[in-house]
């Protein structure tokens, strides 16, 4: 069984996102779901006592994620390699979650015509869609979106939560703003 335990550990560990129960019992060779997830009760156990900062948790769609606990992404911010997404592309892609379904021509009035390049940088991380109305490109997040930032439910949840958070941060500066409303929704 530490060959599975090791091939659970280094799927987690290289996936860099969520995964599902599915994909963890092919990971694993063992071809069993109460094996894997015994395997996997103990990585979760092992992690919490080796481990001060990183996790292994179940997500509440019921897939496990290896992660840096939210409360030290501040502590790390300075040692982390590139984001994956710059400051303004993230602005855009919170804005595109909030007001979905949003056009192009919306998304340039209010981020300005560098939300274009947002655009195609969001799409090639596959975490936006468009369909074309008439003239214009109407944009949505995507599932990928959603599974990466470990959301949730459905549009009008998402909406309800970004919502929360940019209440709850209202009186926090910019720069604390834009970084706990990411974290709290991971």
């Amino acid at each position: 069984m530490d060959e599975a335990t090791a091939r659970i550990e280094a799927a987690l560990y290289s996936a860099g996102r969520p995964l599902r129960i599915e994909e963890l019992i092919r990971a694993s060779g063992t071809e069993s779901r109460t094996k894997t997830l015994e395997l996997l009760n103990n990585i979760m156990k092992k992690t919490r006592l080796a481990f001060k900062a990183l996790e292994v948790v179940i997500l509440p769609d019921g897939s496990y994620v290896f992660q840096l606990k939210p409360e030290f992404s501040s502590t790390v911010k300075r040692f982390a390699s590139k984001p994956i997404l710059p400051n303004a592309a993230l602005k855009t892609l919170s804005y595109i979650a909030y007001s979905q379904p949003i056009s192009s021509k919306q998304l340039v009035e209010t981020r300005g015509s560098g939300v274009y390049a947002h655009l195609k940088e969001l799409r090639q991380l596959d975490f936006i869609t468009h369909q074309n109305v008439g003239r214009l490109k109407i944009y949505t997040t995507t599932e990928k979106f959603q599974k990466y930032f470990g959301i949730q439910g459905d549009v009008e949840d998402l909406k309800q939560r970004l919502f929360s958070k940019v209440r709850k941060t209202a009186s926090m500066s910019q720069t604390n703003h834009n970084a706990q409303i990411v974290t709290e929704l991971n």
